[in-house]
């Protein structure tokens, strides 16, 4: 028994279902595809961390910049800036990586941009010196 006025039994009514059932297999599918896709996504995708300004202890030079994961190696991308002319500003970063720590640093004059990148590294440590290695240091940071 149909309500619609013009309707026949001709058999129709089994195309019908077939049809209902395509779509109903087809929107799970979709579904299904919608649920996987966050974590297919999330195991390539990488979360970025921006740090800075970090200052020197005198505020004559800084360094921000952004760290991230993909693909199992951190990279770092950083910038500098102090006075051109006189002393040179100086980057530090210690990384804890492979179970021991590393500690290396740059120094500039004026502005500059640097990056580094390795495998195997748990923590990233920074701060900003100026005029000298260990001279006017200021604070220490973590930035991964």
């Amino acid at each position: 028994m149909s309500l619609s006025p013009d309707h026949t039994d001709t058999g129709e009514e089994p195309e019908m279902r077939k049809t209902f059932a395509i779509a109903a297999l087809a929107g799970s599918m979709a579904v299904t595809g919608l649920a996987l896709s966050p974590a297919a996504a999330q195991a390539s995708t990488h979360s970025t961390t921006t740090w800075g300004k970090f200052f020197s202890s005198d505020g004559k030079a800084y360094t921000f910049g952004k760290t991230w994961k993909n693909h199992g190696k951190v990279f770092t991308k950083w910038y500098g800036v102090d006075k051109v002319g006189g002393k040179k500003g100086w980057v530090w970063f210690e990384v804890y990586q492979n179970g021991h720590w590393t500690r290396f640093n740059k120094a500039w004059d004026g502005k500059v941009a640097g990056a580094w990148s390795g495998r195997g590294i748990k923590k990233v440590y920074t701060f900003t010196c100026w005029a000298g290695k260990f001279d006017n240091c200021g604070k220490k940071y973590r930035i991964y």
